[in-house]
């Protein structure tokens, strides 16, 4: 087979040629000097959350809504438990995770900043220009998405919203089972739309009221 060498900003990397070469680009622009943001450890876009990181493998560095513009938020429902689903988005090996997992109290973790590309959605295109909200329970069960769930993840998807300019409709806010190309049936029949989108319109009109927050919080400032 053929390959050829790439050379990005002094990294050099072997990749073959055609889709794998192409992947390789997608994974290795960000190096080139100048693009990259400054990070801070522990720091969160979401006000309350929670930080626990992401194995690198499961997301790619990005530098966001400058590269690329995020305009969809993506609803996921973990088909597991809460534990279960931010110990598998550690694992180098499940190649997949999303920017944020709410568990069934509320409670709010992120695992991926949001400049970043979480590979969440199974369609690049979608990954590159959302933001993924995962929800612990499981599709087929009612009781998995109780009123703190809700609320926690109707702030958080208004937030996510007030700072990018998307629309508080069903053509920006999308279960993963609408994106093309996916396998997903997630978040499922029981997941109520006509109670979360008037959640976050009001959540949306409330953070319209508030000054927008200018950099992200650290969890460190954050725990009570």
């Amino acid at each position: 087979m053929g390959r050829r060498t790439l050379l990005i900003g002094g990294a050099v990397a072997a990749v073959g040629v055609g889709v794998a070469a192409r992947d390789e680009l997608g994974r290795l622009w960000w190096r080139t000097p100048g693009v990259d943001k400054p990070r801070v450890d522990g720091a969160v876009d979401f006000r309350g959350a929670a930080w626990v990181a992401a194995s690198g493998a499961n997301w790619r560095r990005a530098d966001r809504p400058d590269d690329y513009r995020i305009d969809r938020v993506i609803i996921h429902v973990t088909q597991g438990s809460f534990s279960s689903a931010v110990r598998v988005f550690q694992d180098p090996g499940h190649g997949a995770a999303a920017h944020y997992v709410v568990r069934k109290d509320g409670h709010v973790t992120q695992m991926i900043r949001e400049l970043d590309v979480a590979f969440h959605a199974g369609n690049r295109a979608y990954n590159e220009r959302s933001v993924g909200i995962e929800h612990e329970g499981f599709v087929d069960r009612p009781s998995s998405f109780t009123t703190a769930m809700y609320r926690a993840s109707a702030r958080l998807t208004a937030g996510i919203c007030k700072r990018y300019g998307i629309p508080v409709d069903r053509e920006h806010i999308i279960g993963h089972v609408e994106v093309p190309g996916t396998d997903h049936t997630d978040p499922g029949p029981h997941w109520d739309w006509d109670r979360y989108l008037p959640m976050v319109r009001k959540e949306r009109e409330a953070a319209d009221k508030v000054p927008a927050t200018k950099a992200p919080q650290s969890t460190a400032a954050l725990r009570l």
